[in-house]
């Protein structure tokens, strides 16, 4: 994959400060952790959505922030960052496209991480 395509999806200076401050294999064993938690992380996204719960998804989307923020996933972090805002005007016309970047790309963002892990390692 292309440098500016994985910029796009990684925080690549992020995850190099953090492989040299921890490496990549300690780095990597905090991504599994993210990997066994996102499916309940993306489920109560999309429960709370689907029961137009504003108030339970801005929350959620805020600990989803953090933690994909945490292990370096910089595309699904951005976007959670704007869920998590429901007061943004752009909220109500925009939130459910914003979780579907979410929904769609969670799953693939985590391999692409797993693999520039496993290259550093």
């Amino acid at each position: 994959m292309a440098t500016a395509e994985l910029e796009s999806i990684l925080d690549l200076n992020t995850l190099e400060q953090y492989c040299s401050a921890i490496g990549a294999s300690t780095l990597l064993k905090s991504v599994v952790l993210f990997e066994q938690l996102m499916p309940e992380y993306v489920g109560n996204l999309v429960n709370a959505s689907a029961a137009q719960d504003k108030d339970t998804l801005c929350s959620e989307a805020h600990k989803f922030k953090g933690a994909a923020g945490s292990v370096g996933l910089k595309r699904i972090q951005e976007f959670a960052q704007l869920l998590q805002h429901g007061e943004s005007p752009e909220w109500p016309a925009s939130h459910n496209a914003w979780l579907q970047v979410i929904v769609d790309n969670a799953s693939d963002d985590l391999a692409q991480l797993k693999q520039y892990l496993q290259a550093k390692g």
